[in-house]
């Protein structure tokens, strides 16, 4: 009852942080399903997307509101990302559990790292994307997405913002569109070959969906910097958290070290301005 309760109040946590970022719901979810619920790494990620993809459709109808969603770049974008994402979901059975929860870190380092290290200085005019470089990048996001239960919105509000010129509010806005395209696709892929707690996955869901609600709102009113800092150092230290609990500790040490010696150099160096 306790885990139970705990996912509750995390799933709203999580919910916010979707709501605001246009991302990191399923980077988060997946670790609170698997370490506070407990529950088996293919079903957790099987319900992670579940949930992402139900909490991105309550929030991208609140951007929609405010005209924050680009409808056709999202369709498009989100018809390649379904794609790729039951096409993650279908392979994931073929790899072992503990291997995609490896795989899920090492994006949760990527991730934190690319946050941290700032976007290059973008240009004021938009340029629009390319229909082949849509459809690519839309398809690798939705691999990625099903394979290890990520929503892809930390992909795809950079992939929006630097390629697409669309400002932060209308990329998370986008995003939260092609998330809940691709999370339910991706979950499909997972049907048939995982065991679901429904009643868990509702729950979930609607904490998630009532944060993403205030997330929304909130999003207003907090600097996009701080809070983009704030949850990338969130995401390193879950991601260094899951590498710790699937490794020895010597084989956790021997990978963790690097990986913050990475990261300490690429948050020091300045980002470098983009050119026309």
């Amino acid at each position: 009852m306790t885990s139970v309760v705990l996912a509750g109040v995390f799933a709203a946590l999580i919910g916010v942080a979707l709501g605001m970022l246009g991302g990191g719901g399923a980077i988060l979810t997946l670790p609170l399903l698997v370490y506070v619920v407990g529950i088996e790494p293919r079903s957790a990620i099987a319900m992670s997307l579940f949930v992402v993809g139900s909490t991105s459709l309550a929030g991208s109808a609140i951007h929609a509101r405010a005209r924050r969603v680009r409808w056709k770049l999202g369709a498009v974008f989100g018809a390649a990302a379904m794609a790729g994402a039951f096409t993650g979901g279908r392979l994931a059975r073929f790899v072992p559990a503990t291997a995609l929860l490896l795989a899920f870190a090492l994006v949760m380092l990527l991730t934190a790292t690319a946050m941290l290290r700032g976007r290059p200085a973008r240009r004021d005019e938009p340029r629009p994307l390319a229909p082949a470089r849509v459809l690519l990048l839309g398809a690798a996001v939705g691999v990625v997405s099903g394979l290890v239960g990520a929503g892809g919105g930390f992909l795809i509000v950079p992939a929006l913002t630097l390629f697409g010129g669309l400002t932060m509010r209308d990329a998370v806005g986008t995003s939260l569109f092609v998330i809940a395209l691709q999370s339910f696709a991706g979950f499909a892929g997972h049907i048939g070959h995982v065991d679901l707690d429904w009643s868990l996955a509702t729950i979930v869901t609607a904490a998630a969906v009532a944060g993403t609600v205030s997330g929304s709102l909130l999003g207003k009113a907090v600097s996009p910097e701080a809070l983009r800092r704030g949850f990338a150092w969130l995401v390193l230290a879950m991601g260094l958290f899951m590498v710790v609990r699937q490794l020895s500790l010597t084989a956790a040490a021997a990978v963790t070290a690097p990986a913050l010696a990475v990261v300490y150099l690429v948050v020091r160096r300045p980002p470098r301005p983009q050119h026309d």
